[in-house]
């Protein structure tokens, strides 16, 4: 009797053969779609699931995304909303379809810090993605410990869903001690997790680093059948395979049009030759709040931030429908495995609203949070203020200067003087590392010291190279006609958590205004008007009923989007992302409140509805 193809809650054997994959001793080919649940709404999980096997896969590979579940030491959450990552395993098993699970710690994919923690950048020694520095492996141990008692009822040798599990990721890419491979591996078995195992890498920098463990499966990211001919004579009798298959391709800001790639003929010719294969991704989701990350040069140049949307040109778009490539590869997968897939399942509700502009309602500076830290310098937001991402405020109070120097902004800075916007230093916009960015102080008005406020805003971590782990805050040097500035009081904005439901509005006369909104000199408790940007605005949306849709924020400059209190993510108006995905299970029937902050503006534009990602002149 033919054994089941599928999960069905039995105890299974998923084991290596001579060059392939087998499944209870029968040769098995693993035709994987990646998604990531951490940038699902947990609601359309099954759905984009359902999707994945209509298009005729039968595994799901998934990150798991390390810094989405402890933001702090040994505090973990893998219970709530889309964190509920052994919820995804049970929910693919339920709907046929085997798990290919990729843990880290290091994950890349465009996530901040590619998943590795930020607290971990608290300490300035600490090196990460090496066995070498005892405070990283014990982070690792604690985090692997955490999984594993989640991972393990979930293997298919335990009746679950889950074939294999990846060794960290792109390893000869970054290093090349195939011995903190193998201790990452055996810290998996402590756990029960006895394989088997696999690796991903780039055939170019597996040449040249080596970074290979014995016994794995080796998967070749981007490979071509010519690639995983040449795989075998690092691999010998385990298997080779395309590790991540790109049918779609990430997206920057400030980039004149969304990335696309075009993968039918390649998939085609893998399948042909008898490969596995796993898409990277068939859907990619969105970075919702701050989890984008960035790419930058070796040596940390070109900083490159990615969009809020993660719609990669999958298959599968953001909002989970069929792209036209999808229906092509769907094709693809049909003649060559001649097993009809699954019908399609019926598309998540869609929503829209009136046109609407939002109404100013509190002013940034109105909102500091508590007292402000007095500090000799600026310096990295880890370090200093244990912040992640977010803003942050110095402020100075100058008797002269006319030029203002920031170096090394990490990532983005908006500089007002006695109130007024002056100036702005992107990292994006000045590339180069040598490039020393100037902001140019208007002349002073009198004896009285000018209020000079530096607003430090940051995209997410790099994610890829030797400089992951930089980082973020007003590194330095800074300095005023060549004076280093010092003794600056400093407040951490973190953006997410309480700060937020608890704004002071404008209109708000029952409490004074704070200093930041009037020059050095001025009586604090009088309300300058009209406010100062930064300024948060406000409305209701009215939604009839609830489903997915795209709001439009092409009229605006730069900044963050909260729909019902969830951070959506950063909009900006370099494109070329115009619009942020919000999905339909976060909103409500009837009223729902929309805020945007603005860095730059201080009277509201318009906020439209859309059905799509895509603008006209940037698809």
């Amino acid at each position: 009797m033919r054994v089941a193809r599928v999960p069905d809650g039995r105890h299974h054997a998923f084991t290596f053969g001579k060059r392939e994959f087998l499944l209870d001793g029968e040769a098995f080919r693993v035709h994987s779609g990646e998604m990531h649940p951490a940038r699902i709404a947990k609601e359309h999980w099954r759905h984009r699931i359902r999707m994945a096997r209509a298009m005729g896969l039968n595994t799901v590979a998934i990150y798991v995304m390390w810094n989405h579940h402890e933001r702090e030491p040994g505090v973990f959450d893998f219970e709530t909303g889309n964190r509920d990552v052994g919820a995804f395993m049970r929910l693919c098993a339920e709907e046929g379809m085997w798990v290919y699970l990729r843990p880290g710690p290091y994950i890349c994919g465009e996530w901040t810090n590619g998943g590795l923690p930020a607290y971990l950048l608290r300490d300035p020694d600490t090196r990460l993605r090496t066995r070498d520095d005892p405070r990283y492996m014990a982070a690792v141990r604690r985090y692997f410990a955490a999984l594993a008692e989640r991972v393990a009822p979930l293997m298919a040798s335990a009746g679950g869903p889950v074939l294999m599990v990846q060794i960290e990721n792109e390893y000869s890419m970054f290093a090349d001690d195939i011995g903190y491979l193998d201790v990452l591996r055996d810290i998996w078995r402590e756990h029960g997790i006895d394989g088997p195992f696999s690796v991903s890498d780039g055939w170019k920098d597996l040449q040249r680093r080596k970074a290979y463990p014995a016994g794995t499966a080796l998967g070749l990211d981007g490979a071509d059948v010519a690639d995983l001919l040449k795989g075998r004579g690092f691999a010998g009798e385990s298997p080779v395979w395309v590790g991540e298959a790109y049918p779609g391709w990430l997206t920057h800001w400030g980039e004149p049009t969304f990335a696309t790639k075009d993968y039918e003929t390649t998939l085609r010719h893998i399948m042909r030759a008898g490969y596995s294969f796993n898409l990277y991704v068939v859907h990619g989701g969105t970075n919702f709040g701050l989890t984008a990350g960035s790419n930058a040069e070796d040596d940390g140049s070109q900083f490159q931030p990615v969009i809020t949307s993660y719609d990669y040109a999958a298959p599968i778009d953001e909002r989970g429908r069929p792209t036209e490539q999808y229906t092509r590869l769907r094709r693809v997968i049909e003649e060559v495995t001649r097993v009809t897939p699954a019908a399609l399942p019926p598309a998540p509700p869609s929503a829209s609203f009136a046109p609407v502009t939002p109404q100013a309602f509190a002013s940034l500076w109105d909102n500091l949070p508590g007292a402000p830290a007095t500090l000799p310098s600026p310096g990295p937001n880890e370090i200093l203020f244990g912040l992640d991402q977010g803003l942050v405020v110095y402020r100075k109070r100058i008797d002269a200067g006319s030029v203002l120097r920031l170096e090394n902004v990490r990532d983005y800075a908006v500089v007002h003087v006695d109130g007024q916007e002056v100036g702005s230093v992107s990292r994006v916009e000045h590339p180069s590392l040598n490039s020393q960015p100037e902001v140019r102080l208007p002349a002073a008005g009198g004896a009285t010291p000018r209020a000079l406020d530096i607003l430090i805003d940051t995209f997410g971590h790099i994610n890829f190279g030797p400089r992951i782990g930089d980082h973020k805050g007003l590194i330095g040097p800074a300095s005023i006609d060549g004076v280093p500035l010092r003794e600056v009081e400093a407040w951490a904005i973190p953006l997410e958590g309480d700060w937020i439901h608890g704004l002071r509005a404008i209109a708000d006369e029952s409490a004074p205004t704070r200093t930041a909104t009037a020059p050095v000199g001025a009586d604090s408790s009088v309300k300058a008007s009209p406010p100062r940007g930064p300024m948060f605005f406000k409305t209701t949306l009215h939604i009839e009923s609830p489903g997915d849709v795209y709001i439009d924020l092409s009229a605006w400059s730069k900044g963050y989007l909260w729909i019902n209190g969830q951070l959506l993510g950063r909009y900006w108006n370099i494109g070329p992302q115009q619009r942020l995905f919000c999905p339909g299970p976060w909103i409500r029937a009837g009223d729902n409140e929309l805020l945007v902050l603005d860095l730059h503006r201080k009277t509201p534009a318009m906020i439209t509805a859309a059905d799509s990602l895509h603008t006209s002149g940037n698809s």
